[in-house]
């Protein structure tokens, strides 16, 4: 018990935390067997390692703005797309964390050196693609004209009103949107800023913290696995579905099929950092707070996990967190009808 509420914590901290990443609970093995088993030939191996650029794509997109309220916009110079305006975004590459990748794409495509404060949202489109917005400050560089113009852009500037220019694609309106708003809160609550852990993994994982209230004393508790060693539950995310699917996949199982109200609430944290060569550790896990909304005594007990009640301190700030704005969110979308899609490219 003390381990799991430690881990709440650390969570709550942005900070690592103290758990083996051997646990996986409903592996690519175990939910290819529930497929076959249905009759249906499971679409992904049971084997299935995460490679990057090969079967897995991992984006940083970063929203700067600038005092004015002006954001950071870059002229694309790929063929693909040449003219056209973007936010300084682009795949990770081999041996890179997060934070690394979206320096390096903004300095790259608008020769500004950034310092990167939070993330802002995670998106994911599939099971083995994601997109990691974050936002931060300008501290250095030159910004980029068209006398410097390269194959990373043409030019970079700040603009306020993007109604000017001819996006690549409409998709980044959303994520400017949040940036301001994140940036003019003043005294409006808002979730701490929260960095991704650079910790290579294996495989494509989702942690998930499932959160009830118990009717008797109102306090709240979370649910664990005890499989193993008592941890959080664990799932293998699979690379040719939504998160969505995968999370509803998971939640049948621990749950039976009279699933029990729920959604996801955000992002409580991302570990990921990609190796090099590529293939070796190309893997991350997503950690997601998901309130059930339900009672824990109208919730049957499930067979090799339980409910541990939190303290009531911890329990209440994780109740905040269901607060608007109070946790990164996560997006999931459909790829093929979404512009970012070019950057598999």
């Amino acid at each position: 018990m003390d381990s799991v509420e430690g881990n709440i914590k650390l969570l709550l901290q942005g900070k690592d935390i103290e758990e083996s990443q051997e646990y996986c609970d409903f592996t690519l093995h175990d939910q290819n067997e529930v497929t076959a088993a249905k009759g249906v030939a499971p679409a992904v191996p049971s084997e299935f390692t995460p490679t990057l650029r090969e079967n897995v794509c991992f984006i940083v997109a970063a929203v700067l703005i600038n005092e004015e309220g002006h954001v950071l916009m870059m002229q694309e110079a790929k063929r693909s797309c040449a003219g056209k305006w973007y936010l300084p975004a682009g795949r990770m590459e081999a041996g890179e964390t997060i934070v690394e990748a979206a320096k390096r794409e903004v300095l790259e495509e608008t020769g500004l050196e950034t310092d990167i404060t939070t993330l802002l949202m995670v998106e994911s489109a599939s099971g083995s693609w994601f997109r990691f917005v974050v936002t931060g400050n300008v501290v250095g560089g030159t910004l980029k004209t068209p006398a410097s113009a390269d194959e990373e852009s043409l030019q970079a500037k700040w603009v306020e009103n993007l109604g000017e220019l001819s996006l690549r694609g409409s998709d980044i309106y959303p994520l400017i949107q949040r940036a301001r708003q994140y940036w003019t809160r003043q005294e409006e609550p808002w979730h701490t800023d929260l960095l991704p852990i650079d910790k290579p993994y294996t495989r494509l994982l989702l942690r998930l913290v499932i959160a009830i209230r118990k009717r008797v004393n109102n306090r709240v508790c979370v649910l664990t696995s005890d499989k193993t060693a008592t941890h959080l539950p664990v799932s293998e995310i699979n690379p040719v579905r939504s998160l969505h699917s995968t999370l509803r996949k998971y939640m049948t199982e621990i749950f039976g099929s009279d699933l029990p109200p729920h959604r996801p609430q955000g992002v409580l944290g991302v570990e990921l950092k990609t190796s090099a060569p590529s293939g070796n550790h190309d893997g991350m896990c997503l950690t997601l707070l998901v309130p059930v909304c339900k009672a824990l005594e109208d919730v049957p007990l499930i067979d090799k996990y339980s409910w541990v009640e939190l303290s009531k301190p911890l329990g209440e700030d994780l109740l905040n967190c269901m607060g608007k704005n109070m946790i990164v969110p996560l997006n999931v979308i459909r790829l093929c009808d979404w512009s970012g899609k070019r950057d598999f490219e």
